[in-house]
């Protein structure tokens, strides 16, 4: 991955996931500005939405049954001391890394305090996919190094990175639909998924749904369509496609969340990383205001 290049147009799209795709320039403005959003998540994953993983600490430890990575490191048993210890850890980890400083150590500290995290929270016999892009994302952001967000330059290792969380994110949803296939043939479209979903955890906004006989089957059909269908992500490019991607899938888990009150919060931090986030301070230039004079020896000019 080279160092960061200036932009550059392209004379020709990128097939996806060839090797000129998966290291296409990216501003490094774009990673900057999600890496802070990536690591300002964790506090609020840690302390709200998975507050719940910290009841481990008081499990006895013999309930403990480590997933695969665990075994395969010898990962330490979640005793109260290591719990609380990798919780508070990770967290200032988290805080730190979101400033930009020491990217990479900061960084790596992250991802490796937050995997572990992970394996105490699934390691009790519930494991949820809604959380290995987000993972993917704290892997990747440390190896683009120094990315500020008034940085205008692109790099490939940027590229990389953007490129690692939209397959991962693309994955989500298609393996979500395989699983469905493996597990529950196609009797999971014609069936009663999203009935039994509505009526177990259904909200004003949804129970109206289970009067229209045809609606929910229906919807079945779609999801799945929608999720087969999701590898055609990897074709979107531009700026004004990728915000209107952004748009409908976090509009679908919002949709998802208001019928059912289910929603994947990591693989919504995780879908940001799409936006073209540099164009915030590219339009912020732009912005019509009172002229700004440069200052006498040259740089920035202040503010």
């Amino acid at each position: 991955m080279s160092a960061a290049a200036p932009v550059r147009p392209e004379t020709a799209p990128a097939v996806p996931l060839t090797p000129r795709w998966w290291f296409r320039p990216v501003p490094l403005a774009r990673i900057a500005v999600f890496r802070a959003i990536a690591y300002l998540f964790i506090p609020v994953d840690v302390f709200l939405t998975t507050a719940w993983v910290k009841a481990h600490a008081d499990v006895p430890t013999e309930f403990y049954q480590p997933l695969l990575v665990g075994r395969l490191l010898h990962l330490p048993t979640p005793t109260h001391t290591v719990v609380l210890v990798v919780q508070w850890a990770l967290v200032v980890a988290a805080v730190a890394a979101a400033t930009g400083r020491a990217p990479r150590v900061l960084g790596w500290a992250v991802f490796l305090l937050y995997a572990e995290w992970m394996v105490i929270a699934m390691s009790y016999g519930k494991v949820d996919h809604d959380r290995i892009a987000y993972l993917v994302a704290l892997a990747v952001l440390p190896t683009v190094g120094v990315a500020r967000w008034r940085d205008r330059r692109s790099s490939q290792a940027a590229g990389f990175a953007s490129a690692a969380i939209l397959v991962t994110v693309m994955l989500t949803y298609f393996l979500a639909a395989w699983a469905k296939m493996r597990f529950g043939g196609w009797d999971w479209a014609t069936g009663s998924t999203l009935t039994r979903a509505v009526v177990r955890r259904g909200t004003d906004l949804s129970l109206w749904t289970l009067d229209v006989a045809w609606l929910l089957p229906a919807a079945q059909w779609v999801m799945l369509v929608f999720e087969f269908a999701s590898p055609l992500v990897l074709l979107v490019r531009s700026d004004r496609a990728r915000i209107g991607l952004v748009v409908f899938l976090l509009g679908f888990h919002v949709m998802v969340y208001a019928g059912v009150g289910i929603i994947f919060l990591p693989h919504c931090i995780a879908i940001l990383s799409i936006l073209p986030w540099e164009r915030l301070r590219r339009d912020r230039e732009r912005a019509p205001g009172p002229a700004v004079t440069a200052p006498a020896g040259g740089g920035d000019p202040p503010g």
